[in-house]
């Protein structure tokens, strides 16, 4: 039996809330600092504010690795590319259908009731290259995987994974 292998690493946008936040704790480090010339306790709430201000940049940037690997997808969260966590595993044999996010395909599952992971860049480019899987009746992931993986993927099972 061959054996393919495909790996793709995405960078996932971060929201809004997410840099706003970072920058804020950051001045407030900054400016209780400088404080803390003038009351000691301060220098206490600088330390608290970038401890804070650490944590957030950890959880948001944020990098996505999908793995294929012989009719298995397997995900991999990338914090600030020094933490690596397994979020999913997902096997090909299981998945309903695999096609990009504005295929024609998709309009028979448009009405159905499901989890929604996004494992995307979490924003819409033009040409949008992001995908959609169902899995197994009860989720829909959001992927944006490289083209030679859609490739991989569609010769392992052809009548489900589609690039239109």
């Amino acid at each position: 039996m061959s054996e393919s292998y495909v790996e793709c690493l995405v960078k996932a946008k971060p929201s809004f809330v997410g840099k706003a936040g970072k920058v804020l704790l950051i001045v407030l480090t900054v400016i209780l600092g400088l404080g803390g010339f003038v009351a000691f306790p301060l220098y206490l709430a600088a330390i608290a504010t970038g401890v804070g201000a650490y944590f957030v940049n950890i959880f948001t940037d944020l990098e996505y690795e999908y793995l294929y690997l012989d009719k298995e997808i397997v995900i991999d969260k990338v914090m600030a590319k020094s933490r690596r966590k397994r979020v999913a595993t997902y096997s090909l044999d299981r998945v309903e259908i695999f096609a990009p996010v504005r295929s024609y395909r998709l309009d028979n599952y448009k009405n159905r009731q499901v989890k929604v992971k996004d494992y995307s860049i979490g924003e819409e480019l033009k040409p949008d290259l992001r995908y959609v899987m169902y899995y197994e009746g009860g989720e829909k992931i959001l992927l944006s995987p490289s083209e030679q993986m859609v490739k991989i993927m569609k010769n392992a099972a052809p009548r489900k994974v589609f690039s239109d």
